[in-house]
């Protein structure tokens, strides 16, 4: 049998974006070789999944995982067809990440998805699929019908309260903002500006309530807030979120690097930071 990327899934992953010159599969390998242990792409950003194989085919070992492909935009059709023709060539290292069943009945969404997964000819195997889960009943769903939930936008005691729910079997991604910026006006300016768009979509003003966050926190993406769900600071600081996530149960942190200058987001990727957290995480 296939070993599967989850099996043995390692501490340290990142997130990689899509650029429309290619870059992103230069930075893949790039990424590789500094040693994060899973490549995390965003569903979200893409007009096909193309690029989830892409990154697959330009890599050698490393996992390559979607957080996440939207159950809204992409039929279980698509999920299947990308899959075997990712294990044809590369098995075992596509992580298929899911989320996006917002609206009225997200449970009944989501559960229908994974049936037609698993009534698929071959089936999406509980175990290479992952749950984008915040509220208690998603990830009792990502422990019951995934191999484990993929959270954003969560502190390190949301951390602890999730790996009670899911338990000791089932596997905890955390997706943790990252701005390696001391300066605290600088670095939370870095942060704002996508946390404050999550903050109106699906079930994440809801859980950052749970969390104790108030209205006026969420409506206006308070420092407070930001200071709560943002790695921010130097590198020992970053280093010491990731620590308290990895404490608190999670099986792996996936840096989603933010930078400071707005312009490099559209032109560059972030290779500098990407190698000092490595340094400070990995090697």
């Amino acid at each position: 049998m296939t070993q599967h990327a989850l099996d043995e899934i390692g501490p340290i992953g990142v997130t990689l974006d899509v650029r429309a010159d290619g870059g992103h599969l230069d930075d893949a390998a790039l990424l590789e070789d500094l040693g994060y242990s899973t490549l995390w792409i965003a569903g979200g950003q893409l007009a096909t999944l193309d690029p989830l194989r892409d990154v697959v085919r330009a890599t050698r070992t490393v996992p390559v995982g979607s957080a996440i492909i939207p159950a809204q935009v992409y039929p279980p059709q698509d999920v299947v067809a990308l899959r075997r023709d990712v294990e044809a060539t590369d098995p075992g290292r596509l992580i298929t990440g899911l989320g996006g069943a917002h609206g009225a009945r997200p449970l009944r969404t989501m559960n229908a998805y994974l049936d037609a997964l698993d009534a698929a000819d071959p089936p999406v195997p509980v175990g290479s699929r992952m749950l984008s889960a915040l509220g208690p009943r998603m990830l009792e769903l990502s422990r019951d019908r995934a191999a484990g939930a993929v959270p954003l936008l969560v502190t390190p005691e949301y951390t602890a309260q999730a790996r009670q729910v899911l338990g000791a079997g089932a596997k905890l991604v955390i997706m943790e903002y990252v701005v390696l910026e001391e300066d605290p006006q600088r670095a939370r300016a870095a942060a704002r500006e996508p946390i404050s768009f999550l903050t109106q979509v699906g079930g994440y003003p809801q859980n950052l309530r749970r969390m104790g966050f108030t209205d006026e926190d969420v409506a206006t993406t308070s420092d407070r807030m930001l200071d709560a769900l943002v790695a921010w600071g130097d590198v020992d600081a970053v280093a010491a979120r990731v620590r308290r996530h990895l404490d608190a149960g999670a099986d792996q942190v996936v840096l989603v690097v933010q930078p400071t200058d707005p312009d490099a987001a559209e032109h560059e990727a972030p290779h500098e930071t990407w190698r000092a957290l490595a340094d400070a995480l990995i090697r």
